[in-house]
């Protein structure tokens, strides 16, 4: 199901690459980086927040203008390790050793 201003949802994933916390929403392609893995994540969820606030905003134009904004190709790194994540979740076996935490979130939520 695609997302729209009014509903969907977008996954998220917070990870160590190096000697920085990466916090990533998916479907924006929203990233931040930080010391902190919980500063990484504050920072994303503040972002994604504002980014839907701003496409519920826009008024007059056609959904197919608007609705791939919210549908953003991820980038395949980050796609694969949410999906190694949620795999591991399922399973209950460990997250993969970079991976703090991930999840999915509720536009409607934010």
């Amino acid at each position: 199901m695609a997302n729209t201003p009014q509903k969907g949802v977008y996954r998220w994933i917070v990870f160590r690459k190096g000697k920085e916390w990466i916090a990533a929403a998916l479907e924006f392609n929203i990233v931040q980086m930080a010391d902190d893995p919980n500063i990484a994540y504050l920072e994303m969820q503040e972002a994604a927040r504002g980014y839907i606030e701003a496409a519920q905003k826009f008024r007059g134009f056609r959904p197919q203008v608007i609705n791939p904004v919210l549908n953003q190709k991820p980038d395949k790194e980050y796609e694969q390790l949410w999906n190694e994540a949620r795999s591991a979740a399922q399973q209950r076996r460990p997250f993969p050793r970079n991976v703090l935490d991930f999840g999915v979130r509720n536009l409607a939520a934010v």
